[in-house]
């Protein structure tokens, strides 16, 4: 086989309630807005488009290890420990539910935050290489 899977182009986000959910990844994270209907909204931010999807109640995109710890499905990346700090600030001010900054034993930092219907999200200090070439970041 020749060809080969590119990109993730789309990540989908259960929700329960569609028009709050957008204005607070609007508001929140500063996302842009594509396209709202009342069962989804599309928008870009992160490189990608995230469709929010009007779902069951208690739906979510978390999930439980082996251990039985829930996990998030989704890490973003910012360029650096004092890029992970400021936004992590900036999440505590704007009153979004964030974990502690923490040392997972691997390079960077990580913390976690969740939106509205308690998806849970990832955090990380360090930006892939192949971004930072893509994107000529040198620090």
């Amino acid at each position: 086989m020749r060809e080969k899977l590119l990109r993730v182009g789309t990540t989908y986000i259960p929700v329960t309630n569609v028009e709050n959910s957008y204005e607070w990844y609007v508001n929140k994270l500063g996302a842009e807005l594509s396209y709202k209907d009342e069962d989804k909204a599309i928008l870009n931010f992160a490189n990608q488009s995230i469709f929010l999807v009007k779902s069951k109640e208690s739906q979510s995109s978390n999930f439980y290890d082996c251990y039985g710890t829930e996990r998030f499905s989704i890490t973003f990346e910012v360029n650096g420990l004092t890029a992970l700090e400021a936004i992590h600030r900036d999440f505590t001010d704007k009153e979004i539910r964030v974990g502690e900054i923490e040392n997972r034993g691997h390079s960077g930092r990580n913390f976690v935050f969740f939106d509205l219907d308690g998806n849970k999200f990832d955090v990380w200090s360090e930006l892939s290489p192949l971004f930072k070439e893509k994107y000529l970041i040198t620090q």
